[in-house]
């Protein structure tokens, strides 16, 4: 049984900390800040860090990574077509990784960045994916490289992953994106709901994290660009018909940027 913790990091990260307690070895991903990390290794002596997992070349996640490797010996891998620190294993679309004794297959996403990855675990328990900063709670990441066309294929390929899938991305952005929503579909029950479970939780410092995919399938406008509801509101803002569901995209991160 894996165990999985976040550890806090900058203002709003958060750096996955994956445990194997009979083993005591554990993983990470997205390290942007080695110090967490090498907090909690010092504050549990006997385990090792064995595994090092980056989505993307972003500084806030991966300005830990070669400090984490000099003090802990661990594997580094990440995607192939990035520049990552100390990378150890260059990742590919549809290869698969073992860690900790689970299977993780890598599924390229491009669209935040052009080498962007996720990774993916079919485990017997539920399913999990780690999206870095493709795949949000309630919303998807800028578009720094990529096109609005690729990002609307990444997205639509997580979407295609089981219902029960825990969704564990790298920012605590929760509750702005859901302010979003609200005005994307403010009729929507279900985003209403959320924003006022998410609002509870955040004024307690709580974590909004871990989502999942049938959650976000109702409140993520980013996956919902086929409904009419959002098609109609971004037509309007718009001022003209957006035949496709990925325009319909393209329309929604705009709209995004400047909310």
């Amino acid at each position: 049984m894996i165990q999985i913790d976040a550890l806090p990091a900058f203002t709003d990260n958060y750096i996955w900390l994956l445990q194997d307690a009979v083993n005591q070895r554990c993983a990470v991903v997205d390290p942007g800040d080695a110090a967490p990390v090498l907090d909690w290794l010092q504050r549990h002596p006997g385990w090792q860090l064995s595994d090092i997992l980056v989505t993307h070349h972003h500084h806030d996640h991966v300005g830990g990574v070669e400090q984490l490797k000099a003090a802990t010996g661990a594997r580094v891998s990440g995607p192939a077509n990035e520049r990552i620190p100390a990378r150890d294993l260059a990742l590919h679309d549809n290869d698969r990784i073992e860690v900790l004794g689970l299977s993780l297959e890598v599924f390229e996403v491009p669209g935040h960045t052009l080498g962007h990855i996720a990774y993916y675990c079919a485990r017997p328990q539920v399913p999990m994916l780690f999206s870095g900063d493709t795949l949000f709670a309630a919303g998807c990441g800028r578009l720094f490289e990529g096109t609005p066309q690729q990002m609307h294929a990444s997205l639509e390929r997580l979407a295609a992953l089981p219902a029960a899938t825990l969704v564990y991305c790298t920012h605590e952005y929760t509750l702005s994106n859901l302010r979003f929503a609200r005005a994307v579909e403010p009729q929507n029950p279900h985003i209403a709901q959320r924003f006022d479970d998410v609002t509870a939780l955040r004024a307690q410092d709580r974590i909004t994290l871990p989502s999942n995919l049938a959650l976000e399938k109702l409140t993520n406008p980013f996956l919902r660009t086929a409904e009419t509801s959002v098609k109609e509101k971004i037509d309007e803002r718009d001022g003209r018909i957006n035949p496709t569901p990925s325009a319909v995209f393209a329309g929604l991160r705009a709209w995004k940027d400047s909310f």
